[in-house]
Order: structure tokens, then C-alpha cells, then sequence
């Protein structure tokens, strides 16, 4: 007992003389979650770290993740893990009935999710998510008895659709088995809906199985973890979560709803236009980033943006003028505008903020919600999950085999250190994309989250119709706005 007489985290909450391993032993359950067994080996399992449990006659067999190494005591998750169950025999019928029931309260007190739609897009990265769910994601909800809905991804916004209606009472949660483009589809479809204030309340795992991975990697890298797909779905079982950021993208009545980054220029052209080399999984980046380094491009342009404390000495002071004027906007699409269902981005009032705007040309401008890209580029090292702040990573220009050094520094982010890299938080922006310096014939792309957002006069032909122009964007941040599963 403590000193207000309540039981502290190492008290038993049960003692009992079990049979384990053909011994009978003591075995303790403490207030801090820990199954002690005692005798000539000492052996002991975190219920934190355990998946679930199953009633086999008169045993219980305790399904647990352990790390690749003798012995079960102190499980961590920093190496590779595997699956592992520990089964031991109450010595009565009251007493098995007795664990189960400790068992179960304690597993239920740690708010760990029941019921998850899980996303698989069998189309994502190198094809390999239906293998990383059947293999690394399927046995572990299945060892914690969490009761699975699976919906393998047909088409593009197929998980934006169904997100934007779908029953939210019949789940504590989503998990997307795929790269970052499933998870935009279904923030995208919670913030359509009506009820969009609850529906962007439900938590959202992300599970590695597409070619860029960078919130999941972004995730465990925050806490130290691999990235891989037992420790992402086990983030998920443990129903830890945490806040994340939302960047509003608007254009007249038009709205996108980004959680990962917006790029023009460089970083946009090398993301979209090497969708050809698609077959080569994450090295098409590599690949066609050395194309475009050597026939670089540069784009005039302008940027506006409201500075986070700091960062008030870049750029040059001005007034606000981010969202379209009334002429812009057709007098039916300003009308629909009131009517919109779905959320609307910040109502903050943006003309009294102190905005500064920088000029062009550009090679790249590159806005971060999260510190990495992709499983190996670590895009923003400062970013935070829920700052209320964008990273703004622009590059004006510098000479080819330095911009080719520069981009080998991104696995670690130290690239940022460059003096040719301007990197600061911005808290809104406006985007105003100019043609290329070489050929004003031509224009650029705009990128948010591995979509093109906005194309002008380009080579690249995508399969879709962007949902805006080729003009001013405007993009706003609201802190915190949808929350995630995540490492402890």
C-alpha cells in the first residue's frame, strides 16, 4: 500500500502457486503489469507488452511479442520481434476463473483498441501490402483478439470514400496497410463528413507497406523504434495515440486536406514525374532525382507566409492577400462555398497575422508536416507532430554536384545545415507558381502527400484532373486536428 492506503504499481494483485514448464511455481501479477514467475528460472512478462490471451482447458496461454533472444524477461522492441506464448495451469477451477478475470481487467484498463477497419492497397509501392497483412499484421490483431473489417483498396480515393461514410460507432480505429497516399484518402473523407469534427477524432494507424512510409517512419523514429511492420501494428494493439497537425490547401471553394508535405518545384517534379519508374519501388526516387539534378530547373514564382516566432527576419514584410478575390472565384462556385459540407479549414483571422513574402526564381520550396519523407529521407528534422507549425525547406539555387552532395545528406537530415538551404515554421502560406526561368512555355507541379494538387504546362500528363489550377494557393495549419496510433 501507499501512504493514501491505495495499492501501489508493485503490489500484488495475485499471487498463486501455478504449474510452468512442468514446476509448480510461484507466480505473481503486480499493479504495474507484471507476471513474475519464480522458482529456478526467473522469468517475467510485461501484460503491456503482451498481445492477448485464450482459456485452453484448464491452462491459460499468454500470447506475447518478444524480442529475437533467449529468455522472456524484458521485452523491448528495438530488434527484430517475434511471437512467442507462455502457458502455465492454475492449480483450480476458481483460480483459473480467477486469472482470466485479472487478466482481462487489466488488458481492458489499458484502452486498447476491440474493433478496426483495416485499409490494404495491394497497388501501393512494390505490391507487397497483402503479404505484410496476411504475414506481419494479421497474426498479431489476431493474437490480441481485435476484431478485424478488411477492405482491399480498388481504386484511387477508394478509402476516401469509404471513410466518408462509414459507421464510425462500429470502430475504435483505422489502420492503413500501404504507403501515405491511403492515409491522406481517408483524413480527406473523415474531414468531408458532416460529422467531420467527431469522425477526424478516430484514430489512424499506418502499417509500411507503400514506397515512401514517411509518417510511419516519422512515428517509430520519434520513439526510437524501427520501421517495420510488427512494431507499427503493435502501436496500434497498445492504443497509444498522439495529435497531428492538419494543413488546410485552398483555392477558392476548393479544399485538400494534407498531413505529410506540399512541394513545388524540384522535390514535386522528382515525386510525380518518376511514377514511371514505379516498378522500382523507393529508388525511383534516387534514380530520377539524379536526372533532375543534372537538368535542373528553375521556376519563377513568389511565397507568402506568416512566420513562427523566431523566423520574423526572413523575407520582407507585407499585407495579406492569400485568399482568391471575389473576381476570381465564379459567382455560382462563391455561393456554393456557404454550402460546402465538411470542414473548412481555420477560421483564424489571417489578415491580422504579420505576413512576409520572399521572390523567386526557385529550384525548390518544400513545406513539412512531419520530419521524414520516406523510410530514408528525413525531410524536416525539426518538424513536430503538433507544433501548429509548417517546416518551410526552400532552395533557390546552388551549383548541380553540390545540389547531388546536399541530397545524399537526407537520410539524415543534416542537408538543412546547407547555407544554400533556407529552413524555418511558418504558420500560414500562400504559394504563387510561376512558369520555368529556361522556358516560360512550361510550368511546374504542385505536390501534397504524393498527389498532384495542381499541374500548369508541363510534360508530365497524369491519369486524373488536378482539383486546383495552376495559381495561388493558400494553405493554413490547424494544430492537433487528427490523432494517430503511436509508439508509447
Amino acid at each position: 500500500m501507499d501512504q493514501s492506503g491505495q495499492p501501489n504499481s508493485l503490489s500484488p494483485l495475485l499471487s498463486d502457486q501455478v504449474l510452468f514448464n512442468g514446476a509448480t511455481v510461484p507466480l505473481t501479477f503486480t499493479g504495474d503489469g507484471k507476471l513474475r514467475f519464480t522458482g529456478q528460472s526467473q522469468r517475467c512478462l510485461t501484460v503491456e507488452e503482451v498481445l492477448g490471451f485464450a482459456l485452453e482447458g484448464s491452462r491459460i496461454r499468454v500470447k506475447a511479442v518478444v524480442e529475437k533472444r533467449d529468455g522472456i524477461c524484458c521485452f523491448g522492441n528495438s530488434g527484430d520481434l517475434e511471437r512467442r506464448s507462455v502457458v502455465f495451469e492454475p492449480q483450480s477451477q476458481d483460480s483459473l476463473t480467477l486469472w482470466s478475470q485479472k487478466l482481462r481487467d487489466y488488458i481492458d484498463s489499458l484502452g486498447r483498441p476491440k474493433r478496426l477497419l483495416v485499409f490494404v492497397n495491394p497497388f501501393g509501392g512494390k505490391k507487397s501490402a497483402t503479404k505484410v497483412f496476411s504475414e506481419d499484421v494479421k497474426p498479431y490483431l489476431e493474437d490480441a483478439d481485435i476484431h478485424i473489417t478488411l477492405i482491399e483498396t480498388k481504386h484511387q480515393l477508394h478509402a476516401k470514400e469509404v471513410a466518408k461514410s462509414m459507421d464510425l460507432s462500429k470502430y475504435d480505429g483505422i489502420v492503413c496497410v500501404s504507403g501515405d497516399g491511403i492515409l491522406v484518402e481517408v483524413v480527406n473523407g473523415l474531414l468531408e463528413r458532416e460529422d467531420w469534427s467527431a469522425a477526424i477524432k478516430m484514430p489512424i494507424g499506418m502499417i509500411p507497406a507503400g514506397t515512401g512510409n514517411g509518417m510511419v517512419k516519422s512515428l517509430l523514429h520519434a520513439a526510437g523504434e524501427r520501421c517495420s511492420a510488427s512494431n507499427a501494428i503493435l502501436a496500434v494493439i497498445r492504443g497509444y495515440k498522439r495529435s497531428l497537425d492538419v494543413a488546410t490547401i485552398s483555392q477558392g471553394k476548393k479544399r485538400f486536406f494534407s498531413v505529410l508535405m506540399l512541394a513545388w518545384g524540384l522535390i514535386a517534379d522528382i515525386d510525380i514525374e518518376s511514377e514511371k519508374y514505379r516498378w522500382m519501388g523507393s529508388a525511383r526516387i534516387d534514380f530520377y532525382g539524379i536526372q533532375r539534378i543534372f537538368f535542373l530547373r528553375h521556376y519563377n514564382g513568389r511565397i507568402c507566409f506568416v512566420p513562427a516566432p523566431g523566423f520574423e527576419d526572413y523575407g520582407e514584410p507585407m499585407s495579406y492577400h492569400g485568399e482568391p478575390t471575389s473576381e476570381e472565384i465564379p459567382a455560382q462556385e462563391s455561393s456554393l462555398k456557404s454550402k460546402q459540407h465538411g470542414y473548412l479549414g481555420s477560421d483564424v483571422k489571417l489578415e491580422n497575422m504579420h505576413w512576409r513574402t520572399i521572390s523567386g526564381p526557385f529550384v525548390s520550396i518544400w513545406l513539412h508536416n512531419v520530419p521524414w519523407g520516406s523510410e530514408d529521407a528525413m525531410a524536416a528534422p525539426d518538424a513536430k507532430f503538433s507544433d501548429g507549425y509548417l517546416d518551410l525547406i526552400m532552395l533557390k539555387d546552388l551549383p548541380r554536384l553540390s545540389l547531388l552532395s546536399l541530397m545524399s545528406n537526407m537520410n539524415d537530415g543534416s542537408y538543412v545545415e546547407s547555407p544554400h538551404i533556407t529552413y524555418l515554421k511558418v504558420k500560414a502560406f500562400v504559394l504563387e507558381p510561376g512558369a520555368r526561368v529556361d522556358d516560360p512555355t512550361k510550368e511546374g507541379i504542385i505536390d501534397s502527400d504524393g498527389e498532384v494538387i495542381a499541374r500548369g504546362n508541363v510534360t508530365y500528363k497524369g491519369d486524373q484532373k488536378p482539383l486546383m489550377t495552376y495559381n495561388k494557393i493558400q494553405i493554413t495549419v490547424d494544430q492537433g486536428l487528427a490523432t494517430l496510433f503511436a509508439p508509447k
